[in-house]
């Protein structure tokens, strides 16, 4: 009795697994969610704007699915659309990312880049997320110059390293965003600087949402930081949340919108579109996109 009762245990155990795996890798990543949010950073009786944040797509050629879902995204009417990389995941996925892209190109638009711009995924042990000093490990090389090219054609901004005022939503709006530094592409001294008091709203991009450089941001006076990269933990434990980051903000902060600490800045971090290639699921977590109304203070 004791045997069947531990057998039944054990062949129960493994159903339960093989059913979540199942759920996350065929359902659950594909479940893509429009995250809304209100954001109290313009001047009072200012009207609304639309910010579309979009992060960590991943793509690969034959996701048709993810570029379909992403291309409607311009029924939403934003007034700004803001990447904060992650685009690609194979050297072939550049037509992929633009047919997700193409119906935003038209509007006002800015980007940064995240290491998986540059380098493809490769393969990891998850376990490997729990080492904050793991060697990071560099794929194929991705044709990041390519995609550059046709979005700064569209007339898109390229914010890595680099800060630029825009007008959108009948607002000026001053950027200032930084290559990654999840791989340490950042230079954020060529950047920074307190904010314009010619804008109307002062918004600073990062791939990585590293607290030293947020610290920095916010003390600029940047009323708005986006990021992206932490896939929100990716696979999260109901009632608890994201056991990892995969960079050093703290965990109660791996996706959504808060206030960042000792600052009157407001922080979004994107859990992404995506997954790694080797790692295709999602728990916990739905791949997103986020719309931000920014209201009145």
């Amino acid at each position: 009795m004791r045997k069947r009762t531990l057998f039944s245990l054990a062949a129960g155990t493994v159903a339960a697994g093989a059913a979540t795996l199942a759920y996350a890798s065929l359902i659950e990543r594909n479940m893509f969610t429009l995250r809304r949010f209100d954001v109290p950073v313009l001047a009072p009786d200012a009207e609304p704007l639309r910010i579309l944040h979009i992060s960590d797509m991943h793509m690969m050629p034959e996701q048709r699915r993810k570029q379909r879902w992403v291309a409607a995204l311009a029924a939403t009417d934003p007034d700004l659309v803001v990447v904060t990389g992650d685009n690609m995941a194979d050297p072939a996925a550049v037509p992929g990312v633009l047919r997700a892209l193409q119906p935003l190109l038209d509007l006002p638009g800015a980007f940064v880049f995240g290491s998986n711009d540059y380098r493809g995924p490769v393969f990891k042990n998850p376990f490997s997320y729990f080492n904050p000093d793991r060697e990071y490990v560099q794929g194929v090389e991705l044709p990041a110059d390519e995609l550059r090219q046709v979005l700064v054609d569209a007339g898109w901004h390229d914010m890595n390293n680099t800060r630029t005022t825009i007008k959108a939503g009948g607002r000026v709006i001053e950027l200032a965003g930084v290559d990654d530094p999840h791989v340490d592409r950042d230079d954020y001294p060529l950047v920074a600087g307190p904010a314009s008091a010619a804008a109307d709203l002062h918004v600073a991009l990062t791939h990585s949402p590293e607290p030293p450089l947020l610290d920095l941001m916010a003390a600029d006076g940047f009323d708005l930081l986006l990021a992206g990269h932490t896939h929100g933990g990716q696979v999260c434990v109901p009632f608890y949340g994201a056991l990892v980051t995969n960079c050093g903000i703290p965990r109660s902060m791996v996706k959504g919108l808060h206030r960042w600490p000792g600052s009157d800045s407001w922080l979004h971090v994107s859990a992404g579109l995506g997954t790694h290639p080797t790692a295709p699921v999602r728990f916990s977590c739905p791949p997103e996109a986020s719309l931000l109304t920014l209201i009145p203070r």
